[in-house]
C-alpha cells in the first residue's frame, strides 16, 4: 500500500512539474560587463536546482574528507577493542581451564589494549603465579597505570598470592596499605596472622570476623580454640608469663579439652604441677575427655593419693575407658600399690592394648623380678609399636596410589 501510494505521489508531481514547465513561458536574462545571456524560466530553475544539489555534494564530500582521519582513528579503536575483548574472554576461559600459561599471554594482550585492564593484569598475575613465575606476577600487579579504582583489586590479589607462597609479612604489608578492612581483607590478615605466629591479633580479630559472619559457628569455635592453645605455647616461657596468660582466657574455654590440654602441658613443663592438676580436673568436671584423664599422671606432686582417689572418681562414670585405667595405674605405682597397679594396668590392656600399657606393666614386673613378664611385655610393646607403623605405612601407600 505504502509503495503504491509513492507511485501516485510521484506520477503527480511528474505530472504537475510537465504542466508548469509547459505553460511556463518567462525567460531570464543575465547581463554582465556587456555581456546578456537569454535562459529559459524552466532551463534556470534547472541550472538552478543541479547548481544547488552540486553544492550539497561538494560540502558532503569536503566534510567526509576532513572526518576521515576521526573515523580512521575510531574504526582502529573499535578493532583494538574488539580484540582486547576476544584476548580478555580468551584469558578467562583459558585460567578456569587450567592452561595457565595461554591464560598468561591473553590476558597480558587484553591488559595492553586497555579493555578492563586493571582485570586483565590480576588475571594474568594469577596465572603468572600459577606457573611460579613470580617476577612477572609482581609486575602485572606493579603496574600503576591502569584504572584507579582497580587498586583495591590488585591490592587484594597481591596479598593472596603472597600469602600462598609463605610471605606473610609482604602481605601484611599490602595489607596495611587498605584503609577499610572489607571481609576478603579480614580474611587474609587473619591468616598472615596466623602464619607468623601472632596469636594475640589472631584472637583479636575473631570478634571482627564473627561480626561479619565471615566463618559459621563450629569453624569460629575452631579457630578460637586453636588460636589459644598456640597463644599458651607461646607464652609458656616461664611461670609468670603462662600464668599471665591463663587468667586472660574466657571461662568457657578453660574448660575446653584441647585448651586445658594445651595448658596443663605448658604448666608441667614450666614446673607448675599444681595448676596442671587443676586445669584437668576442672575441665574433666564439665566433661570426659580421655587424653585429659591420661594427662593426669603426670600432675602428680608429692603426695599421689589425693589424685588417686580424685581418678578412681572417675572410675564410676567412665568404667572401661583405657586412659583412664592406664593413669589409675600409674598413680596407684606412684603410690606403691603395687597389686592395684597391676590390675588397672591389665585392665587397660585388656580393653585396648597399647605401647604404655605394656611397658608399665614391663616396669612392674622388673620391680617384682619376673624376668619373663618382662621379656613378654617388651615383645608386646614392641609388637604394638610394628603394627602401628605397618599400619601408617600402608594407609600412605593407599593415599598416594
Amino acid at each position: 500500500m505504502r509503495i503504491l501510494l509513492w507511485a501516485i505521489g510521484l506520477f503527480a508531481g511528474a505530472t504537475g512539474l510537465v504542466l508548469f514547465a509547459r505553460a511556463n513561458t518567462g525567460y531570464v536574462l543575465l547581463s554582465l560587463h556587456g555581456a546578456r545571456v537569454e535562459l529559459s524560466l524552466n532551463l534556470a530553475l534547472l541550472l538552478l536546482v543541479l547548481a544547488v544539489v552540486a553544492g550539497a555534494l561538494l560540502l558532503r564530500a569536503a566534510t567526509l574528507a576532513f572526518d576521515l582521519p576521526a573515523r580512521a582513528h575510531a574504526f582502529r579503536e573499535q578493532r583494538r577493542q574488539e580484540a582486547g575483548r576476544a584476548a580478555f574472554d580468551e584469558a578467562l576461559r583459558a585460567y578456569f581451564e587450567g592452561r595457565h600459561g595461554r591464560a598468561e599471554r591473553a590476558a597480558a594482550t587484553a591488559a595492553r589494549s586497555g579493555v578492563l585492564s586493571g582485570l586483565s593484569a590480576v588475571i594474568a598475575a594469577r596465572a603468572a603465579h600459577e606457573l611460579r613465575a613470580f617476577s612477572r606476577r609482581d609486575a602485572y600487579l606493579a603496574d600503576g597505570d591502569g584504572d584507579p579504582r582497580d587498586e583495591y583489586l590488585r591490592q587484594i590479589t597481591q596479598a593472596e598470592l603472597l600469602l600462598s607462597e609463605r610471605r606473610h609479612h609482604d602481605a601484611l604489608a599490602v595489607l596495611g596499605r587498605i584503609g577499610h578492612r572489607h571481609t576478603s581483607a579480614l580474611r587474609l590478615e587473619l591468616e598472615a596472622m596466623r602464619q607468623a605466629r601472632n596469636w594475640d591479633r589472631v584472637l583479636a580479630l575473631l570478634p571482627q570476623l564473627e561480626n561479619k559472619q565471615v566463618f559459621d559457628d563450629l569453624t569460629m569455635a575452631h579457630l578460637r580454640r586453636s588460636a589459644t592453645a598456640e597463644a599458651l605455647r607461646e607464652a609458656a616461657v616461664d611461670l609468670a608469663s603462662l600464668r599471665s596468660a591463663w587468667e586472660r582466657v574466657a571461662a568457657e574455654l578453660r574448660r575446653d579439652a584441647l585448651v586445658a590440654r594445651t595448658a596443663a602441658r605448658c604448666f608441667l613443663s614450666a614446673g607448675g604441677v599444681g595448676e596442671a592438676r587443676r586445669i584437668v580436673e576442672e575441665a574433666i568436671e564439665s566433661r570426659w575427655d580421655s587424653p585429659l584423664a591420661a594427662l593426669y599422671a603426670e600432675c602428680v606432686g608429692e603426695e599421689p593419693r589425693s589424685l588417686l582417689q580424685k581418678a578412681e572418681g572417675w572410675l564410676r562414670q567412665q568404667p572401661r575407658d583405657p586412659a583412664l585405667l592406664l593413669t589409675l595405674g600409674r598413680l596407684c605405682a606412684r603410690a606403691a600399690l603395687w597389686g592395684k597397679a597391676r590390675n588397672y594396668l591389665e585392665a587397660s590392656a585388656a580393653v585396648e592394648p597399647s605401647h604404655s600399657a605394656q611397658l608399665e606393666l614391663a616396669a612392674l614386673a622388673a620391680r617384682e623380678g619376673r624376668d619373663a613378664d618382662v621379656a613378654r611385655h617388651r615383645e608386646a610393646a614392641l609388637q604394638f609399636v610394628l603394627a602401628q607403623l605397618r599400619d601408617s605405612t600402608g594407609g600412605r601407600r593407599r593415599e598416594a596410589l
